[in-house]
C-alpha cells in the first residue's frame, strides 16, 4: 500500500491525514522571519560645537582680527591731536601721558594713565572724526589697539567686555569729577599730594607702585594747576616730612595720605 492514503488511528481520536513524503520532501520550506536578539547598542557621542567661554583679559592681551599690538617707546605717540579718531587702545604696560594743545601752542596735561586702562575711549561714544588729545609714551609701553568697527562688535556681542568698559568709563567720570572738585575747592598743595598718590595708584584694588616712573615738575604743575616753583617747594617740603623720596624718580611713601588726613 502507497504511503500516500495511509491514515493514522490513535486510541479514541479520528484518524489524521498524514502529509505525502513527496509533499514533505518537495515541500517550500517557510522560513519565519525570526528577530536576531537585539544588542545592546552604545549611545552615539554628538558633538556640540560649544564656543569657548569670551574672556575679556586674554581678549585684551593679544593680538587678533582688528587688533594689533603697538610697542612705543619713551616720547612716542599712540596718536596725535587732530588725526582721525579710529580705534580705542587698552594698554597693557606702561604710562601715558595726555594733553591738549591751544591754537596759540600752549599744551596742557588733562591725565596720566596706565596699565590696565582704555585710551582714545572717545572714538566710541563720540561723533567727532578726530582726536581732541594726544597720547604720548611717558615710558616703554605695550598697547593693544582695537579698531573702531571691531571694538563696537565686541561691546555687543561680549557682555564680560561690555561689563568691563562700562566699569572703566564710570571710573573715569568719577575721576573726572573729583579732579573737578580738587581744582576747585583744595590747595595746590593738596591737589600735588592727591597727584602723586593717583600717580602711585594708591585706592587701586592693586598693589601701589610706590615708585612714580621719572616726571618732570613742569608736567606736574600742568596737573594740579600752578606753578613749577610752587610744586618745587612742596616736593621739598613732602621730602623733609618723610612722605617721599624724590631724586629723579619719586617714591610715594602711605604717610603722605596724611595732607589729607589732617585737613591740611
Amino acid at each position: 500500500m502507497s504511503a500516500r492514503g495511509i491514515a493514522t488511528r490513535s486510541q479514541g481520536r479520528s484518524a489524521k491525514r498524514v502529509p505525502s513524503v513527496d509533499s514533505v520532501r518537495f515541500a517550500r520550506p517557510i522560513i519565519a522571519d525570526v528577530a536576531e536578539p537585539s544588542r545592546p547598542q552604545r549611545p552615539k557621542t554628538q558633538r556640540k560645537s560649544v564656543a569657548a567661554a569670551f574672556d575679556p583679559e586674554t581678549y585684551l592681551t593679544q593680538a587678533g582680527l582688528g587688533r594689533t599690538v603697538l610697542i612705543l617707546q619713551k616720547n612716542e605717540q599712540a596718536f596725535a591731536q587732530g588725526t582721525p579718531a579710529d580705534a580705542v587702545f587698552y594698554i597693557q604696560k606702561g604710562r601715558i601721558r595726555i594733553t591738549v594743545n591751544s591754537k596759540n601752542g600752549k599744551e596742557a596735561t588733562i591725565a596720566l594713565v596706565g596699565a590696565g586702562d582704555f585710551l582714545g575711549e572717545d572714538s566710541i561714544a563720540s561723533t567727532h572724526p578726530f582726536r581732541l588729545a594726544t597720547a604720548t609714551a611717558m615710558t616703554a609701553s605695550r598697547l593693544l589697539r582695537i579698531s573702531k568697527a571691531e571694538m563696537v562688535r565686541a561691546l555687543h556681542q561680549e557682555h564680560a567686555l561690555s561689563d568691563l568698559f562700562v566699569s572703566f568709563l564710570l571710573a573715569r567720570y568719577a575721576r573726572v569729577q573729583a579732579d573737578l572738585v580738587d581744582q576747585l575747592f583744595n590747595s595746590s598743595e593738596k591737589r600735588l599730594a592727591r597727584a602723586l598718590l593717583l600717580l602711585a595708584q594708591f585706592g587701586k584694588a592693586s598693589k601701589p607702585e610706590t615708585v612714580i616712573p621719572r616726571i618732570s615738575q613742569e608736567v606736574l604743575a600742568e596737573m594740579i594747576g600752578t606753578t613749577r616753583s610752587r610744586v618745587s617747594f612742596f616736593m621739598n617740603r613732602f621730602r623733609k616730612l618723610g612722605f617721599i623720596e624724590y631724586d629723579g624718580e619719586i617714591r610715594v611713601h602711605n604717610s603722605l595720605l596724611n595732607i589729607f588726613l589732617q585737613g591740611q
